[in-house]
């Protein structure tokens, strides 16, 4: 089955989408961001398809998201590490954390907590204007046209 093309399309959603969309790429992500970075282990954690495992790691290779390095000659043996791009797409997943902790946890509470370095404590993502530094959410703001757009 062919997979619809987003990254053609005048939006950043979709383009993000084309990258990380199908449904395997963010957990692959998040291993590599926890420290699981090698082909045997990723399988093993994810309980993926070697197929399926082999051709998203080749994508978000191919897309500049993780670096592919040799570890072993004899046999041939690859790790994988989340360069800038891939780092910046782990921000997109805590966001995600926030809300499958918010509405999915349930009883048992959230599986992971997050402490962060710069104040030592525990706690989980919050969105905010990057120029007044005020909370922002969806209803807080108006969607317009920017340079990339495509003329209506």
């Amino acid at each position: 089955m062919q997979r619809t093309r987003f990254g053609d399309m005048a939006c950043s959603i979709a383009r993000t989408l084309d990258v990380i969309g199908e449904p395997w790429s963010p957990l692959i992500l998040r291993d590599v961001y926890v420290g699981i970075r090698r082909f045997e282990q990723l399988q093993q954690d994810l309980g993926i398809s070697r197929k399926v495992l082999a051709e998203r790691l080749r994508w978000l290779v191919d897309n500049g998201v993780l670096a592919r390095t040799e570890y072993s000659s004899r046999p041939p043996r690859h790790e994988y590490t989340l360069t800038q791009k891939g780092l910046e797409l782990c921000d997109l997943l805590m966001v995600m954390v926030r809300w499958g902790d918010r509405w999915t946890a349930g009883e048992a509470g959230p599986p992971v907590l997050y402490r962060h370095h710069a104040c030592g404590e525990i706690s989980h993502v919050e969105l905010h204007c990057s120029v007044c530094d005020r909370p922002m959410r969806a209803g807080d703001v108006d969607v317009l046209p920017g340079p990339g757009a495509v003329p209506a």
